[in-house]
């Protein structure tokens, strides 16, 4: 499973390097995608994704930078995977973000995203 792990590594350090790029980023996702943001809002399918990124990059929340912090990957079959990482806004919250990712036709795309706001206590 190493090249395995290196290939989804990989697809963690896109998704930070794409945040602003509609293209990039939606590139990297199962067409089925379902994707929570840190917001709590439920997008479903890569055109809706695409659809409201495109939008918000038109607002202040393109300002919004974060990086991704890879915790672990375990994978439950041969092609699917479950990447735990923490994701560091650029105003100090932060968030437990979790990518299910699935491998189709060779390539590893993330099939779910779902980032849950972690409250400093």
């Amino acid at each position: 499973m190493n090249t395995e792990t290196a290939a989804i590594e990989q697809v963690v350090r896109d998704a930070e390097e794409l945040q602003s790029d509609v293209d990039g980023f939606t590139g990297l996702l199962a067409k089925n995608v379902s994707l929570v943001n840190f917001g709590g809002v439920r997008l479903q399918g890569r055109d809706q994704v695409r659809e409201v990124m495109t939008k918000a990059l038109e607002t202040p929340l393109k300002d919004v930078i974060t990086r991704n912090e890879l915790l672990n990957i375990t994978f439950l079959r041969e092609d699917v995977a479950l990447a735990n990482l923490i994701k560091h806004v650029n105003d100090g919250r932060r968030g437990a973000l979790t990518f299910v990712l699935v491998k189709n036709d060779g390539r590893w795309l993330i099939a779910l995203a779902q980032t849950t706001p972690v409250v400093e206590s």
